[in-house]
């Protein structure tokens, strides 16, 4: 049996509270900048950048930055799931939907996630933490049904954004099953860079990078905020936690994010939310309370 807490310990909570705020934001941030940059170029920008400043930080820190011997392999595995789909599914759903909805669906991973950890991981799963799942479960039912009647323009982008998560799920495993024998900083310098290689080849195969002159100052700012925060920064913070706990309680921490989100496309885009996604929203947050709060004082 695993010895991992069966909860969020308190000394991540920070974590989660940064991680939460960068990246709930950072789907407003996305949406605008997508605005002016095409989805390759932006990725190639977020993830080119991003790597080279988080290098930059840990060398400066004198931290060693060598992928350890015979492990190169696994982590362009971990890269490809964790980053390279991850970013694409993303940032092309996302042209084609609201921010907010965008944010919901892709969070929707602990429904895939948690299930193949049992599975997989033989992680075990207690009333609190079966409860959670039930939530997110809930909160994507009434998100799937209220999106077949509302997106009839659009059901492409949803799936893409599902698909988003389906592979982040997988890669959340891999993670567990294949650990990489290194710190949290380079690893996720590492996969940054690594998963970004496919995305620089497209970028160079179906981008002109001659349109980034015509980018507007918020679209500028938005991968500004991308680069520095939602990757150099949220990504570390990102590992840090999914590789403190078990998949289970990283996954159910996560759904907080896309509450963010939510407010986040309704305060600087002007997004209506529906009625389903509210009620998904009041789910989701359940769902955080049941990994947040120790086991013994939810059962």
């Amino acid at each position: 049996m695993s010895a991992e807490p069966d909860h969020l310990p308190p000394r991540l909570w920070w974590l989660l509270a940064g991680l939460t705020l960068a990246w709930g934001f950072n789907w407003t941030a996305m949406k605008v900048a997508l605005g002016d940059v095409s989805p390759w170029t932006f990725r190639t920008l977020c993830l080119g950048l991003g790597s080279a400043v988080l290098f930059l930080v840990l060398r400066a820190g004198g931290q060693r930055l060598g992928v350890p011997k015979g492990q190169w392999g696994r982590l362009a595995a971990l890269a490809f799931f964790n980053i390279t789909c991850w970013n694409v599914l993303v940032a092309f759903g996302l042209t084609m939907i609201p921010s907010g909805r965008a944010a919901i669906l892709a969070y929707t991973m602990p429904a895939l996630a948690i299930p193949l950890s049992v599975w997989l991981l033989g992680e075990h799963l207690t009333t609190a933490k079966l409860l959670g799942l039930a939530c997110g479960m809930a909160g994507l039912a009434l998100l799937l049904g209220e999106g077949i009647v509302s997106l009839g323009k659009a059901p492409l982008g949803s799936l893409l954004v599902l698909g988003a998560a389906a592979s982040w799920a997988l890669g959340v495993i891999l993670q567990k099953r294949y650990p990489m024998s290194m710190p949290a900083g380079p690893y996720t310098a590492w996969i940054m860079l690594l998963g970004g290689v496919p995305i620089f080849i497209g970028a160079l195969l179906f981008d002109d990078f001659g349109t980034l002159r015509h980018v507007r100052p918020e679209a500028a700012l938005g991968i500004a905020y991308n680069v520095l925060i939602a990757f150099a920064w949220a990504h570390w913070a990102w590992i840090k936690i999914a590789t403190a706990v078990s998949v289970t309680v990283f996954s159910l921490s996560m759904l907080v994010i896309p509450v963010v989100g939510v407010l986040s496309g309704m305060l600087f885009l002007g997004e209506r939310p529906t009625w389903a996604e509210y009620a998904a929203l009041l789910l989701v947050l359940g769902s955080l309370l049941t990994v947040v709060i120790p086991a013994r004082q939810v059962r």
